[in-house]
């Protein structure tokens, strides 16, 4: 049985006092590969818990890859490579807290009258406008000295803390602030990692993944290959493992599969042994509505192999094109020989307002503001699927994080043909296999269910209620 010390009077929740312990007792061995753990009636009595802090903390392990369930039988320890083992105990995100394809052409056949299901959108609304306009008359009110010097390459020493900051708190990952590149888009960033790299490598993007780094790196003329996808992500061969991997490993893009601990331990190793170099792509990680935020891959490597890549686009606006990345101390080194004579493409007055509203705490107000809002619309979304005379025939999975959904639809069309079928009604929807890479083979076999993805984040409850109905009258056969 397991036993551990569990404090009720203590901040951090008692789920997540649990979910550190079962975890710390995964990688020091004491509990072993397919172990069966206690059942969760057991422990609860055992440890005096409730059933459901016990469920909490075996549904977080088992979202990491640490556990594994199985109907009837409980849970096992899940398989998980020496290099896992040997990590050192790192905070949980409840100790955290406390600190501060190319892709085909999407365009719908008739332009969405009602509303379009785009993943692009963001809740433009709900930005904190009153803020940031306070935040930004601060700034102004510096000495101009200060707002028209230049801009060191990296960004500014002042937006650059923060972002580490907020790294530490809430993503689990401590860096140097000099390690930090801030850029205008995400897309900037890759094209900086490419020169940094080389175009003589093979660069890998997950397959059907995010097509705009595939243009990316095929404008660079870098040669691009698909990787395949299983139930744990990416699934890299180890025979074709390409230099450089770019993947999105807390919430794939457009699956939704948050990769396990194994998985993650696995690709580390083989880069490492490959020279190579994984781009993590951490774009929508906050958005999580069950359990605690997935830890990052850049916190698990101990050989320098990730470059951690983010965006502020999901969480504030499509307008505010602030990206960063994290290089590793000798990629760092690389990028200050050859390439601090780029001028940062994001203007002083935008990263200081930027600054002022991590380190004052609004940006995590803000986040915890718009996860609410999303898991709201999420909600009512699937409520609506679920009420809707379609029920029957659809299958919702990857809702559980992120700002959208897969809609599987058996009703005997083709994906192609709900697509059209829905644009003619005046709502725009994207097949699964919009998302595969051009020239190489399609993942998603010809006898699959159809697949859509649909984007709830840019959407309103009322369209989303008139969207459901209109998509009754185009479906139903």
């Amino acid at each position: 049985m397991i036993t551990l010390t569990l404090d009720p009077k203590s901040k951090t929740p008692l789920y997540i006092q649990l979910y550190d312990g079962i975890k710390q007792m995964i990688l020091e061995g004491s509990l072993r590969e397919n172990q069966r753990l206690p059942s969760k009636r057991s422990l609860s009595s055992h440890l005096k818990i409730s059933v459901l802090t016990v469920e909490n903390a075996y549904g977080q392990l088992v979202d990491e890859g640490y556990l594994r369930s199985k109907a009837g039988s409980g849970y096992f320890v899940e398989h998980l490579l020496p290099s896992l083992k040997d990590q050192k105990r790192r905070a949980s995100p409840a100790d955290r807290s406390s600190h501060i394809n190319e892709q085909k052409d999407q365009t719908p056949v008739l332009r969405p009258a009602v509303c379009d299901f785009s993943t692009k959108g963001t809740d433009t609304a709900s930005f904190p406008f009153s803020i940031w306009r306070s935040l930004s008359r601060q700034v102004l009110s510096r000495p101009a000295a200060q707002l028209l010097a230049p801009c060191p390459s990296e960004g500014t020493a002042e937006l650059r803390t923060a972002i580490a900051g907020y790294l530490a708190a809430f993503r689990g990952l401590t860096v140097d602030p000099a390690q930090i590149v801030v850029g205008a888009g995400s897309e900037y960033l890759v094209s900086l990692i490419i020169q940094l790299l080389g175009r003589d490598l093979t660069y890998g993007i997950e397959n059907p993944g995010y097509y705009k780094i595939a243009s990316i790196f095929r404008e660079h003329g870098v040669r691009c290959v698909g990787v395949p996808l299983d139930s744990c992500g990416a699934c890299p061969e180890e025979k074709a493992l390409p230099h450089v991997l770019h993947i999105t490993p807390a919430h794939h893009f457009p699956t939704g599969i948050c990769m396990p601990a194994g998985r993650r331990a696995s690709i580390l190793s083989l880069m490492e042994q490959r020279g190579g170099y994984v781009i993590e792509d951490d774009y929508d990680s906050e958005f999580r509505y069950k359990g605690q935020i997935i830890p990052t891959l850049a916190a698990m490597d101990q050989s320098g192999r990730v470059i951690y890549l983010s965006t502020f686009t999901k969480l504030l606006a499509p307008s505010i094109r602030i990206s960063y990345m994290v290089l590793p101390p000798a990629l760092l080194e690389e990028y200050q020989k050859r390439l601090s004579f780029y001028t940062c493409t994001v203007p002083v007055f935008d990263q200081l307002t930027l600054a002022s509203f991590i380190s004052e705490g609004y940006l995590e107000r803000h986040v915890n503001r718009m996860k609410k809002l999303y898991k709201k619309k999420r909600d009512a979304l699937v409520d609506a699927l679920d009420r809707s005379s379609l029920a029957p025939v659809l299958r919702i999975e990857g809702a559980e994080a992120g700002l959208h959904l897969l809609l599987k639809v058996e009703n005997g069309m083709s994906e192609e043909e709900l697509v059209k079928k829905a644009a003619s009604c005046g709502v725009g929807l994207h097949g699964l296999s919009e998302y595969t890479l051009k020239n190489t083979p399609c993942p998603i076999s010809k006898g699959a269910t159809p697949c859509l993805v649909l984007g709830y984040n840019g959407i309103t409850e009322e369209q989303i209620e008139q969207s459901v109905s209109l998509l009754e009258k185009a479906w139903i056969v």
